[in-house]
């Protein structure tokens, strides 16, 4: 997720959001240990490392050759949703043109967010950007002014985008990015190309932990959402809501699942399912007869996932494999990418064909979403 702020990472000329995702660099594969030491247990002990699997690199979504011709050469996120008329759109965060992401005073007159960029062709083995929503020049799918905030400016951060019985949803943080002031909601009845308002929620809403949410859609009635606060520098913990899918944009339909005179229930005050941490990206997604989360791990830096069998598996006990790693520039090989973020699963994945989008920025030239291939996901 981009940052537009007057502090700098003097090392890279990057902004200091940098420093956080460099945190871990060198970690070999499978040496991650829990991150906030709260005890939470990993497939069996809290002190049992994260499962190793191994990931290919299948090619870069944007880009100034991939989505230059569309004014967006520089943009990260890519959430990936397949659109009711079989397109993929893939939704960018903050979006910039020119020959390299604006610095701190340069000032960003093209700057947008979020951005939907669309792969005619929706083959995992075939994805190429070759349009967008707003033609030769994408547009903001939702009015955001950018607003100056002392020396930030607010921006408008989408954390999913889904489809239900047609009808497409995105979900957006508002405000300074990591200083969320609400998220709204939004639906699209034409494929993406435009968006009409249907609620929010006030950033401080559950301690702020329902800001950064993510939507797996399962057979039957409902929705499960799980969600954190958006913020890579904070300790939060991780909620779990359901909702109707005929409720989506009602606010007070949301139902969390907690616990409460000794056991867990619906309707029970909202109770963390996966102990503290510090949470990057998260997605949740009902696949194949089961559930898998995909997420940004702080500490030590890496992507990984988990897959458990009902929306109310307890995570705790769940094994979490590492998908991606932190490497260096220039020497990035398999899953060893430099400063990755996001993991955002792409619709049409199986756990025998796992995909997943992984975005990465470490200088003003080098700021993109990527399509990588993950083996041996259990």
């Amino acid at each position: 997720m981009t940052r537009l702020s007057g502090e700098k990472d003097t090392t890279t000329g990057g902004y200091s959001r940098r420093t956080l995702l460099k945190i871990g660099i060198g970690v070999a594969v499978g040496a991650g240990a829990v991150g906030s030491g709260t005890g939470v247990a990993v497939a069996g002990g809290p002190d049992d490392p994260s499962s190793p699997t191994f990931a290919t690199k299948v090619k870069n979504l944007s880009g100034p050759a991939e989505t230059g011709p569309f004014a967006s050469p520089w943009t990260d996120l890519g959430i990936p949703v397949l659109c009711p008329n079989g397109t993929m759109l893939f939704v960018g965060g903050d979006t910039f043109n020119g020959d390299h992401v604006p610095q701190p005073g340069e000032g960003a007159d093209d700057w947008r967010a979020p951005v939907g960029l669309r792969s005619s062709s929706a083959d995992l083995n075939n994805l190429r950007i070759d349009g967008s929503v707003g033609g030769d020049h994408a547009i903001s799918l939702v009015d955001e002014p950018h607003n100056p905030v002392g020396d930030k400016a607010t921006t408008a951060i989408p954390s999913d985008v889904f489809v239900v019985d047609g009808v497409m949803y995105m979900h957006l943080m508002r405000g300074v990015i990591y200083d969320t002031h609400h998220t709204d909601f939004w639906r699209s009845t034409d494929n993406g190309e435009t968006w009409e308002y249907l609620c929010q929620w006030p950033g401080d809403l559950h301690g702020g932990q329902f800001q950064q949410k993510t939507y797996a859609v399962a057979e039957g009635d409902y929705c499960y959402v799980l969600s954190t606060v958006f913020n890579r520098e904070v300790e939060s913990g991780m909620l779990l809501h359901r909702v109707r899918k005929d409720s989506l944009g009602n606010p007070d339909a949301y139902e969390p699942w907690g616990y409460a005179d000794g056991d867990w229930r619906w309707g029970a005050p909202p109770t963390t399912v996966f102990g503290i941490r510090k949470w990057g990206e998260i997605c949740f997604r009902a696949m194949d007869g089961k559930y898998v989360l995909t997420w940004l791990n702080m500490n030590p830096l890496s992507i990984r996932a988990m897959v458990f069998p009902l929306p109310t598996s307890d995570l705790t006990r769940t094994l979490e494999q590492t998908m991606i790693l932190p490497g260096t520039p220039g020497q990035e090989a398999a899953n060893f990418v430099a400063s990755p973020y996001g993991g955002f699963v792409l619709p049409g994945s199986t756990f025998g064909n796992f995909h997943i989008v992984v975005s990465q920025w470490y200088d003003p030239w080098n700021y993109r979403f990527m399509q990588y291939k993950i083996n041996m996901l259990s």
